[in-house]
């Protein structure tokens, strides 16, 4: 069975998940000496993930049940980490598995 994070966080659970994989992130990016390469990446890719976000958000693809509430732009807060988390994790999987 798979645990239920959202009992102990609630609208926390989606920026402690974030923020739990952010850190995975950085620490394969700084192992692989990859975090301005892949800052460079993330900026570029940034705006379009934004606007895809704030797309599918508003025409109703999905909803996003525990989080904050708290909006940036038109778009949830988490989302906007989630698009840094993503990118800088697999390009530190990327990054450590090519070393």
């Amino acid at each position: 069975m798979i645990p239920d994070i959202g009992a102990v966080f609630g609208e926390y659970t989606y920026l402690v998940s974030e923020v739990v994989f952010g850190t995975v992130a950085v620490g394969l990016l700084y192992r692989a000496d990859a975090l301005v390469q892949a800052l460079r990446t993330i900026a570029v890719l940034y705006p379009i993930a934004y606007l895809w976000d704030w797309y599918t958000l508003h025409i109703g693809v999905f909803a996003i049940r525990l989080r904050t509430g708290v909006n940036l732009l038109g778009i949830p807060i988490e989302e906007h980490v989630f698009m840094v988390v993503v990118p800088a994790f697999v390009l530190g999987l990327h990054e450590t598995l090519r070393d």
